[in-house]
């Protein structure tokens, strides 16, 4: 990492710049404000307040991006409190073990990368679900809860605004998986709990599933529709999805899929050849899923 140290004792500036630089980071030193190189980046700043007569919040708002982390004399409003509501994250009491400063430097950057990481996984979602509306009211659903869906994103979408809205962690398990009971049993009651591949899951043990999650913040998927079910049931079968590369539908969805969306670019010859039925079964189809081709 890019480390500024701003600190008007030279020698204490020095020992800090040589002991990261053994770890591996590039520091620069400036024992004024003023004299400091507004042109290079840092990740992260260690700036002193016991520097006199200098704006130290100049440099707090030039590198809001970088973690900065106070090496202060004593605690007060000016040294600690008001930098700190002014975007510094951080603060470490003079004299401090360089040990316990590589600690404080290597959260932070720990916590940026998350932060990131974490940014550009809404921003992913956020593209993966536009096209997708929910039409219930997620404040007034209840856990657990199964959802039946013909495509998965729907209970994707809906596993993942729920845990927003409600403002906790989600914690995502696929029934597939040997250890997904276990993994379910360890989960922290606090947490949102998504279970994907219902289907996994034997009919004879039906039962003593839905007891294990009955008393769970659970949101559970499956296609199967259940006709007897001990917890809430939420229905997302939808005609009209979006099929994707790398989605598997049943044999019923994929011929309806391809009817709604195909039926105007190709003539009914070149469609049922497309789909290995005849034009008579491609008929009966329209009819068994009430699809009206307008002339």
């Amino acid at each position: 990492m890019n480390i500024l140290i701003i600190e008007n004792e030279i020698y204490l500036a020095q020992s800090i710049s040589a002991k990261l630089a053994d770890i591996g980071h590039n520091c620069d030193i400036s024992s004024s404000i003023k004299d400091v190189n507004n042109d290079n980046n840092y990740d992260v700043v260690l700036l002193s307040t016991n520097i006199n007569g200098q704006d130290i919040y100049s440099i707090i708002e030039r590198y809001k991006n970088a973690v900065i982390i106070l090496m202060v004399s004593y605690i007060s409003n000016d040294t600690v409190s008001k930098p700190i509501q002014a975007g510094a994250k951080d603060y470490i009491l003079k004299p401090f073990m360089i040990e316990e400063l590589v600690r404080k430097i290597e959260h932070y950057q720990d916590y940026e990368r998350l932060k990131r990481l974490n940014s550009t996984y809404e921003h992913y979602l956020n593209y993966a679900f536009n096209n997708i509306e929910l039409e219930e009211d997620l404040t007034s659903v209840e856990l657990p809860v199964y959802l039946t869906c013909n495509y998965q994103k729907y209970a994707d979408a809906f596993a993942f605004k729920y845990a927003s809205v409600k403002k906790q962690p989600l914690h995502f398990i696929s029934l597939n998986s040997p250890k997904a009971l276990q993994e379910l049993s360890e989960v922290n009651a606090s947490t949102i709990i998504y279970l994907s591949d219902f289907d996994a899951i034997k009919k004879t043990d039906y039962e003593d599933f839905f007891k294990s999650i009955e008393k769970k913040n659970v949101i559970l998927s499956g296609t199967q529709v259940l006709e007897e079910c001990s917890i809430d049931t939420i229905n997302f079968k939808n005609d009209n999805f979006h099929f994707e590369q790398g989605d598997i539908l049943p044999i019923e969805d994929y011929v309806k899929y391809v009817l709604l969306n195909y039926q105007y670019k190709f003539p009914d010859t070149e469609l049922s050849k497309k789909l290995g039925i005849s034009r008579k079964s491609l008929w009966e189809k329209r009819k068994k899923y009430g699809i009206i081709k307008k002339k």
